[in-house]
């Protein structure tokens, strides 16, 4: 049998597979102040680690490069901001535009209450293919939430899956694109006028979707 390697010693207590999480959340949150408020070109591996209060060498432990780290601090804003849709999904009154309403409101209160994530949503995506590829993603994955919300909210509207989703993919998109001009400040209207006019855009988009699939037969 091959000898084993040495088993991680406990420090102060503290395991050492715990000690490596609470070390990458730390540089997580490093890198969420870093990109979100001195963005891509300040963000290097040594001013992550000052920012964490880490030995350079631990950054390696989690990541292997600066734009990994990018795409983990996104992951883990996209997988809060999630929970935070579906949560006022589940929390909201069943009827349609109540609950839209809540869910587009909770999404402007996740961006808005930390202006970095507001920051990396408009910042952030064009800097490579790859985090091009991860937006793309990302679009896709938020507009089956879109459908699989549909289905429950909005079942007098007649949609096959597939209209569904190329709602879901068309609004998604779109609102992603109006909200990152909207965010940085190529729009002149307030808060609640964009909220109201989000509302309506996707309540009146998926009532249009029915008839025109029937139309197009």
């Amino acid at each position: 049998m091959p000898p084993q390697p040495p088993r991680a010693r406990p420090y102060r207590g503290v395991p050492a597979d715990q000690r490596r999480a609470r070390r990458r959340a730390a540089l997580l949150a490093a890198g969420l102040e870093l990109l979100g408020t001195r963005g891509w070109a300040a963000t290097t591996v040594r001013k992550v680690c000052a920012e964490a209060g880490l030995n350079d060498r631990y950054f390696y432990e989690s990541f292997p490069d600066r734009e990994a780290l990018l795409l983990a601090v996104i992951d883990d804003q996209v997988a809060q901001g999630t929970a935070v849709i579906l949560s006022a999904a589940r929390e909201a009154p069943r009827d349609p535009q109540a609950r839209t309403r809540a869910v587009v409101t909770a999404v402007f209160d996740f961006l808005t209450t930390d202006p970095r994530r507001a920051h990396i949503l408009t910042h952030a995506f064009p800097l490579s293919p790859l985090l091009q590829q991860r937006r793309v993603e990302i679009i896709r994955t938020l507009a089956g939430i879109f459908a699989a919300q549909a289905h429950q909210t909005l079942d007098h509207v007649s949609l096959t899956d597939t209209d569904l989703e190329l709602t879901g993919l068309t609004l998604t998109a779109g609102l992603w694109e109006l909200f990152t001009n909207w965010f940085r400040g190529d729009l002149d209207i307030d808060r609640d006028h964009l909220v109201d006019y989000t509302v309506a855009l996707i309540l009146t988009t998926t009532e249009l979707a029915a008839p025109l699939h029937h139309r197009l037969r």
